[in-house]
């Protein structure tokens, strides 16, 4: 399955929205490591997109 950054970014702004507005101790663990998660996941994209187009910019020079 293949996410965008957007959508990754997203998610992550509701797990950090759920988060503050949690009761529960182990509610708002749970969706601070979901923020976490949701984050990396899109800084792994954007790395990925930034490889594919240096690496494009690199044929298109030669």
């Amino acid at each position: 399955m293949s996410f965008s950054r957007e959508f990754c970014d997203g998610r992550a702004a509701e797990a950090a929205l759920a988060a503050d507005t949690a009761k529960l101790d182990n509610v708002r663990d749970r969706e601070r490591r979901s923020e976490a998660a949701w984050r990396t996941m899109s800084e792994r994209i954007r790395q990925t997109e930034e490889a594919r187009d240096a690496k494009e910019a690199a044929r298109v020079a030669d």
